[in-house]
Parts: C-alpha cells; sequence; structure tokens
C-alpha cells in the first residue's frame, strides 16, 4: 500500500469521527499554547532583564564598608553568621586602589537622602554624590537633556527621569533652581528613563551631585575624606575577577585587618548578572515543564482515541491483512493518524499561543515596574521546536494502539462483532 494511500485513508477516518477528533485535537492545542505562551514570555523577561541589566556594567566593581562572612563562606561562629561593623572608607582607599593593576577609573561616592524642594512641593529624594572627574567615564546610562556632572561644578545636579517628571506636579526642567537639605542647586542634566540606578548613574528618582555638596546635604553625618561606597572601573572585563582579588588583597592590609576582621565587600556587577540571568532562565524553564504537563495530558488523550479506532476498525485490519498489508504497513496507518492530531493540534497551538502572548504584550501585562514594560520574544526556533515536538508526542501516543493494530490475527479480526 502506498504511503499517500494510506495518508488519505488516516484522514478519512479522522474526518468521519469529527466530534472525537476535536476533542482529542484540543488537549494538544492547550499544551502547545501555553508551551508557546510562555516561553515566549520567559524569552521576552530575560531580554528586558538584559536591557535592564545594562547599565549594570560588566568592567565594573564596588567596594562597600561591613563584611558577612557568612555569605563568603569563610567564617562561621557557632552556625551562625557574623558581620563586621560598617566603617566607612576613605581617600587611603581610593588611593590604594588606584595602584591594583587593571584599574582604569576610581570613583569615591558617597550615598544617602535629603529632602528636595521645588516650590510648595517637598518629597524625600536619594542623594548620590560622586567625582565629576572619573564619573562621566563611568555612567552607562545616556541624559534626555542637558549635560553631564563636570570638574567644578558648583551648586549643580544631574537628576533622573521619573524625578523630572513624575514627582511634581509640574516638570522638573534644566536650569530650575531646587533646593536640597537648606540648600540651592541648579538642574544641569536629566537621565533617560532607565528603571534602575546602577552602574554609578541613571536611578530614576535619584539625585547625582559631587560628592562634598553630597555631604553637606544628606542627613547622616558623613565626615570630609570618607565614602560610602567607591566605585572601580577595569581596563579589561575579562580582568575584573582578577582586579576584585588583587583589591582585597592590597585593602586587607592597608586597613589593618585580615580574613576573620575584614570590614569591607567587593563585589563585581558581571557575577551579579550572571546570577540573575541564570535565575530567570531557571524560572523560564520551570514555567515551561509545568506548561508541558498538559502535554502529557494531551499524550493520553490521543492514545485513548488511538486505541478505540483500533478496536472500532478491527475487522478493516484483518480486511486489510488478509489483501496482503504487511504489520509494518497496518502500523503505519494508525502512526499517520496519530501523527495528524499532533500535527493539527500543534498548528493551532502554535496560532493561539503567538494570539496570546501578543495580546499579553499589546495590554501591557508584562510591566516590570519603573522604567517600561517588557513584550514577549516569539522566534522561528520556538515555533519549528513546538511543531516538531507535537508531531513526536502524537506519533510516540499511537506506538501502543499502532502495535496492537498490527498484531493482530487477520481471521479473528474478520469474524470480530462490535
Amino acid at each position: 500500500m502506498k504511503t499517500l494511500d494510506t495518508f488519505r485513508l488516516s484522514l478519512s477516518h479522522v474526518r468521519k469521527s469529527k466530534m472525537r477528533s476535536w476533542l482529542t485535537i484540543i488537549g494538544i492545542v492547550i499544551g502547545v499554547a501555553a508551551v508557546v505562551a510562555i516561553i515566549s514570555i520567559g524569552q521576552g523577561m530575560q531580554e528586558s532583564v538584559a536591557s535592564r541589566l545594562g547599565s549594570l556594567g560588566a568592567d565594573l566593581i564596588t567596594v562597600t564598608p561591613g563584611f558577612s562572612r557568612a555569605s563568603s563562606g569563610q567564617h562561621f561562629d557557632g552556625g551562625r553568621s557574623s558581620s563586621s561593623a560598617a566603617t566607612n572608607l576613605t581617600d587611603k582607599d581610593v588611593n590604594v586602589i588606584k595602584q591594583v593593576p587593571g584599574v582604569l577609573y576610581v570613583n569615591g561616592m558617597v550615598s544617602g537622602r535629603s529632602d528636595m524642594i521645588m516650590g510648595t512641593e517637598r518629597t524625600s529624594v536619594s542623594i548620590t554624590g560622586i567625582d565629576p572627574i572619573v564619573w562621566r567615564s563611568m555612567v552607562t546610562t545616556e541624559l534626555e537633556g542637558g549635560r553631564y556632572l563636570q570638574p567644578g561644578d558648583s551648586n549643580a545636579v544631574v537628576i533622573g527621569y521619573s524625578l523630572a517628571h513624575e514627582t511634581f506636579l509640574q516638570p522638573l526642567t534644566l536650569n530650575r533652581p531646587i533646593t536640597i537639605g537648606g540648600k540651592t542647586f541648579k538642574v544641569v542634566g536629566i537621565f533617560v528613563k532607565s528603571g534602575g540606578g546602577f552602574g554609578g548613574g541613571g536611578g530614576d528618582n535619584a539625585v547625582y551631585m559631587p560628592a562634598d555638596y553630597a555631604r553637606d546635604v544628606i542627613t547622616t553625618n558623613i565626615s570630609r575624606n570618607t565614602f560610602t561606597s567607591i566605585m572601580i572601573k577595569v581596563t579589561d572585563p575579562i580582568l575584573a575577577n582578577q582586579v576584585a582579588a588583587d583589591i582585597i588583597t592590597k585593602l586587607m592590609p592597608s586597613r589593618h585587618v585580615n580574613s576573620r576582621t575584614r570590614d569591607f565587600t567587593v563585589t563585581e556587577f558581571a557575577v551579579i548578572q550572571q546570577q540573575i540571568t541564570s535565575v530567570v532562565q531557571t524560572i523560564s524553564l520551570f514555567l515551561a515543564a509545568i506548561a508541558a504537563v498538559s502535554l502529557i495530558v494531551g499524550a493520553v488523550g490521543i492514545a485513548n482515541t488511538m486505541f478505540m479506532s483500533v478496536m472500532e476498525r478491527t475487522r478493516q485490519i484483518g480486511l486489510l491483512k488478509a489483501l496482503g498489508a504487511t504489520d509494518g504497513e497496518v502500523m503505519k496507518l494508525f502512526l499517520m493518524e496519530s501523527g495528524l492530531f499532533g500535527f493539527v493540534g500543534g498548528v493551532i497551538g502554535i496560532i493561539t499561543g503567538v494570539l496570546i502572548s501578543v495580546i499579553i504584550s499589546a495590554v501591557g501585562l508584562m510591566a516590570m515596574g519603573p522604567g517600561g514594560s517588557m513584550s514577549t520574544v516569539v522566534s522561528p526556533q520556538l515555533l519549528i521546536f513546538a511543531l516538531a515536538f507535537s508531531i513526536f508526542v502524537g506519533v510516540i501516543s499511537g506506538v501502543a494502539p499502532a502495535r496492537s493494530a498490527a498484531k493482530m490475527n487477520p481471521v479473528d479480526a474478520l469474524r470480530f462483532e462490535q
């Protein structure tokens, strides 16, 4: 029996049992649609996270006061974590770090909060004091308007997008005077909307000013020549791990501490990037695995339908075998039929899944807080995989019924009474 004839015979039986066929196909449609929608959402989430981490430069390292030995795995005290006191960093630490090979720029930073007043409105804002000499070379967020801080700037600030456009009733414009901590400043730059503040700039609700002025307005008392953090830019992102280790080695004797009394933490942003990306990928795979369970349910439905089809067509099977059809041809007949269920269910499921993804993206259900929304990503590879997998599920589900049909004795099959 020719393959085309086998296909036509399978298709005619699928058409004959329309209600049962559609109910079987719906199980595959639900599974494939769920997998396509969830994976597209997961890929969109990964791209959104990657774009948001764009300001989290892989060539940046930060040094902060305080150190938890529990997180480093270096020391445990009776099963409880221990941590050192948070002692601010100093000019001496900045000078030591500058001597480490591979360090390109060092930015001593001062962070805290203060009250900001514009007209009759008041709000509490995050203040970051930076070194204007190196800040422009380290900041990774673009400006919507104005300029970055420059050496010699007096009472000048750069502010985040949300602070400029959403915090007050009237937008904050360039050169607009504002009062922070009782002192008057002029807005010289506004960041584009970023949704973050990594890499020394771009916080949508933050104010950036020279460190000396920041110390005067921050409510927490920060003495001169001290910093709440130090940002380092390395010459090559590949060297970040080695430079971080060298910074630790240099700072410990300079601060008169050892591995047990260490009072500072060195963090590579590249490591944070990898950890966040890994978490997002794991979540996406987990959700896809949950969605794939519905495909198993669909596969059980196909197997059940095929067993019923074998039982109903017992006499037809006996006739085919009596006319010379081989076991392989009978088996191919039923495998084609189950594969048809997988193919049709896969095509409809892909269309449904893509529509779900488009709707989710269009209505903005994937908004991820300040900085914009996330769209779903439907790749050609995903569609090909979904269709191939649905056909595979259909064929595998029909193997057992097809083998059962192929092993029938033609004499007994012809005698079978329904």
